[in-house]
């Protein structure tokens, strides 16, 4: 282990001697100096369409979604009214769909119409 320690820090020195003493040049072009069709480099007109292609599936994506929100309406017909416990997970829902309103029994893996009910006032209590 310190045998190997001791070959890196010797490299080490020897590589700032050689980075203190000589000038090294780069043997590719640098990126800028590229011509247009040589391989990594990338022409305005790429860059462009990339650019083109993400806008128009945003653009798509975000046309999506509002039709969804669209088809399901502005104000919203469907509507639970109120709902009671009878314990055991059992419930008496009023369910209401625009004026009409409707007495459900709820029990575990079943739903019943109990009745239909007019959209008069509730009774008192």
């Amino acid at each position: 282990m310190r045998r190997r320690l001791t070959w890196l820090a010797a490299g080490l020195l020897s590589a700032a001697r050689l980075a203190a003493d000589t000038v090294l040049y780069p043997r590719t072009p640098a990126a800028e100096h590229l011509p247009a069709g040589a391989p990594g480099s990338v022409s305005l007109t790429t860059s462009l369409l990339v650019i083109l292609v993400g806008i128009g599936a945003g653009w798509l994506l975000w046309r999506r979604l509002r039709s969804v929100n669209r088809t399901t309406g502005g104000a919203r017909q469907l509507a639970i009214a109120e709902t009671r416990s009878l314990g055991n997970r059992q419930f008496l829902v009023v369910a209401t769909y625009g004026e009409k309103k409707f007495l459900l029994g709820v029990c575990p893996g079943r739903v019943d119409l109990l009745a239909p009910l007019d959209g008069g006032l509730p009774p008192s209590q």
